[in-house]
C-alpha cells in the first residue's frame, strides 16, 4: 500500500510538469501498466488536462470520462468547464444535466459556476435561470463565486434588472463580483449605472484593477464623460496599469471618443502597443475628420511591421471621407484587396459612397454602390440619401428613396431628408407626401437626447426636457444664450421645422421645442467657468439648426464646444465648425 502511494505521488508530480498530449498518452500506459487507472487524483488529473488545458484534447477528454466508473463531482466539473470554454459550450450543459440525473456527485460552486459560464455564451436564459433555482436549493445562492457567475450569466443576457438584483443580495462583494456587475451595465448600455456602481465602490473602499478600469473606461467612452475618465487614468498612473496594454487602449479610445486626441496620443506614446492601439488612434483620428493624422498613423503603424486589419481601413477611409481627400481613400479602398488581402465590407463601402457623395460626385456614388455586392442594404441608400441632402439633389435623393422604399427600409430619419431637400427646392408637395408617408405608415421616430458631463457627473437631456433639477434655470440660460447668438449672427432655420412634434433622425421638431443639445449647451454655460471646453454626446445626427447655434455659441462665449452625434464629431470653434458644414 505504502509502495503504491509513493508511485501514485510520483505520477502524480510528473503529471504537473506535462505539457502536451504525446506526453500525457505515456504517462497513462505507466499508470495502466501500475493498475492506477482507477486511482481518483491521477485520473481526474489526466482528465482535466485533456479537457482544460490548451494542449489537451477535448474529444479525447470525452473518451477518458466515459470510461470513469462513478464519476465525483471533480471529473464532472473538468468536463463541463473544457465544454463552457471551447466552440461548443453547449456540451457543457448536457454534462451538466447528466451529472444531475445520472450521477450521486451533486454539483458544487465549480459546477454551477462553469455551467452559467456555457448558458452566458449560448444566451441561455431559460437554462441560466433553471440552474439559478438550482442554486437556491443547493443552498449555494450565498457563495460570492456563484453569484458572480449569476451576474455574469444574467447579465450577458440582456438581464441587467436581475443581475443588480443577485448583486444586491449578495452578502459579501470581492473585487470581481464588483467588476462583473460594472461590466454587465456597460455592456448594456446602461453607462451612468455603470459609473454609479463605480461610486458605490469607493464608498465601501474597495479598490480597483485593470478590469475595473477597463469597464468604467468604456462607459466614459460612451457618455463622453473626459473629467472621470481623466480621474481613472490617474488612478491607473498611481497603481502601475499604464503598461498594461488593456488599460492602456481602453485609455486610447476613452480620450478619442471624448474628443480629446491629445490625450490618446499621450497614452499611445507611454504605452506597449498591439493593433487595437493602432486602430484606436486610426479610428479617433478618423471620426474627429483628421484624414491626413489618420494616414500618418496608418503609415507608422506599417512601419513598425503591424499589418493593418479591416478596422484600420475603416478609420482610414472615415477620416479620407471626412477631410474630402478622395483620390487617397480610393487608393486605400483598392490596396485593401489587391495589397493587403483584406476584404472590403459594407462599411468600407459606405465610407466610399460617403467620400464620393460629400465631394458632390453623387453619380459615382451610385455607380459605387450598383456595382457593390451590398445593393440590397439599406445602408448605403441611406448615405446617398444624406449626400443628396447636402448638395440638395432632387433626382438622387429620389432614386434613394425609391429603393429604400423597395428594401422595405424606409424610416422616420429618411422622409425626413428627403423633405428637407424638397423644402430647399421650395417643393411643398415633396414635403407634404413626406409628411403624409409618416403619419399614414405609422413610421417610428427616434427619440433624441444629449449627454453632458459636468462636475464629474453625466446629466442627460431629452427635447423639452422639464425633469431636470435646475430645469427653470436651464431655460433662464437658453434664453440668453439664444440672445447672444443671435447678436452674433445666428439665424434659426425656419425652413427645417416640418414634422411638428416629431424627433427623428434629423431631429425635425416644431419651432417651438427646445432641442436636446441646447438644452445641454445651456446647462453646461451656467455650470462651468469661463474658458472651459462643452463636451456633448447625442444619440443621434445633429440638425441644421443646432449645428447653426452651436457655431454661433462658440463665437459669442468664446468657448470650444465639442459635438459627438450618431455619425462624427464637430468641434466648435470661433464661429466655425470642423465638419465644414458637411456632415
Amino acid at each position: 500500500m505504502v509502495f503504491e502511494t509513493s508511485k501514485a505521488n510520483a505520477i502524480l508530480t510528473i503529471l504537473q510538469g506535462c505539457n502536451n498530449l504525446t506526453r500525457l498518452k505515456k504517462i497513462q500506459a505507466h499508470v495502466i501498466v501500475n493498475g492506477l487507472q482507477n486511482h481518483p487524483a491521477i485520473s481526474n488529473s489526466i482528465l482535466n488536462f485533456c479537457a482544460v488545458s490548451i494542449s489537451g484534447s477535448l474529444p479525447y477528454a470525452q473518451h477518458l470520462f466515459k470510461h470513469i466508473q462513478n464519476p465525483q463531482t471533480q471529473a464532472w466539473n473538468s468536463i463541463i468547464r473544457g465544454f463552457a470554454q471551447s466552440p461548443s459550450p453547449v456540451q457543457a450543459i448536457f454534462y451538466y444535466n447528466r451529472m444531475l440525473f445520472d450521477s450521486v456527485s451533486g454539483p458544487d460552486t465549480f459546477t454551477f459556476s462553469f455551467t452559467l459560464k456555457a448558458c452566458e455564451r449560448i444566451k441561455a436564459l431559460k437554462k441560466c435561470e433553471e440552474v439559478h433555482g438550482s442554486i437556491i436549493r443547493t443552498g449555494y445562492e450565498r457563495d460570492v463565486v456563484v453569484c458572480t457567475g449569476l451576474v455574469r450569466c444574467y447579465g450577458g443576457n440582456g438581464c441587467a434588472e436581475i443581475a443588480r438584483m443577485v448583486f444586491d443580495n449578495m452578502p459579501e462583494k470581492d473585487l470581481v463580483a464588483w467588476n462583473a456587475m460594472i461590466s454587465c451595465y456597460s455592456q448594456a448600455g446602461y453607462h451612468q449605472e455603470a459609473l454609479r456602481v463605480y461610486n458605490n465602490m469607493t464608498n465601501e473602499n474597495v479598490g480597483v484593477d485593470g478590469f475595473t478600469l477597463v469597464g468604467l473606461l468604456s462607459s466614459c467612452s460612451h457618455v463622453g464623460a473626459l473629467n472621470m475618465g481623466v480621474k481613472l487614468h490617474r488612478i491607473a498612473s498611481e497603481k502601475g496599469l499604464l503598461r498594461n496594454v488593456f488599460v492602456g487602449n481602453a485609455l486610447i479610445d476613452m480620450y478619442a471618443k471624448c474628443g480629446n486626441l491629445d490625450g490618446a496620443l499621450e497614452v499611445f506614446n507611454g504605452m506597449p502597443r498591439d493593433m487595437l492601439s493602432w486602430n484606436s488612434m486610426i479610428v479617433g483620428f478618423g471620426v474627429h475628420g483628421f484624414g491626413d493624422e489618420a494616414i500618418y498613423f496608418f503609415n507608422q503603424m506599417l512601419e513598425a511591421g503591424v499589418r493593418p486589419n479591416s478596422i484600420a481601413f475603416l478609420g482610414l477611409l472615415c477620416g479620407c471621407s471626412h477631410q474630402g481627400l478622395v483620390e487617397e481613400g480610393v487608393e486605400f479602398f483598392h490596396q485593401m484587396s489587391s495589397k493587403f488581402n483584406v476584404k472590403p465590407g459594407i462599411k468600407h463601402f459606405g465610407c466610399i459612397v460617403d467620400m464620393y457623395g460629400r465631394a458632390g460626385k453623387l453619380e459615382k456614388a451610385l455607380e459605387i454602390i450598383g456595382d457593390s455586392p451590398w445593393q440590397d442594404d439599406p445602408v448605403l441608400w441611406r448615405i446617398l440619401l444624406s449626400s443628396s441632402k447636402i448638395h440638395k439633389n432632387v433626382v438622387i435623393g429620389e432614386i434613394a428613396m425609391r429603393n429604400l422604399s423597395q428594401l422595405g427600409a424606409v424610416n422616420a430619419g429618411d422622409c425626413v431628408l428627403l423633405a428637407t431637400i424638397y423644402a430647399g427646392d421650395n417643393d411643398e408637395q415633396g414635403v407634404a407626401r413626406m409628411r403624409k408617408l409618416i403619419k399614414n405608415q405609422g413610421i417610428k421616430t427616434t427619440p433624441g437626447w444629449s449627454w453632458i458631463e459636468v462636475s464629474k457627473q453625466v446629466h442627460r437631456f431629452v427635447v423639452d426636457d422639464k425633469s431636470h433639477p435646475d430645469s427653470g434655470m436651464i431655460y433662464q440660460k437658453l434664453e440668453e444664450v439664444t440672445h447672444k447668438a443671435t447678436m452674433a449672427g445666428y439665424v434659426k432655420d425656419k425652413s427645417q421645422f416640418i414634422f411638428h412634434g416629431s424627433c427623428s433622425e434629423e431631429c425635425l421638431e416644431s419651432s417651438s421645442t427646445y432641442h436636446s443639445e441646447k438644452l445641454a449647451i445651456a446647462f453646461g454655460l451656467a455650470k462651468t467657468p469661463e474658458g472651459t471646453s462643452l463636451r456633448i454626446v447625442k444619440n443621434l445626427r445633429v440638425c441644421r439648426d443646432c449645428h447653426e447655434f452651436t457655431k454661433f455659441v462658440s463665437q459669442a462665449f468664446n468657448r470650444d464646444i465639442i459635438v459627438r452625434d450618431r455619425l462624427r464629431f464637430h468641434h466648435f470653434k470661433g464661429g466655425l465648425c470642423s465638419c465644414r458644414d458637411y456632415w
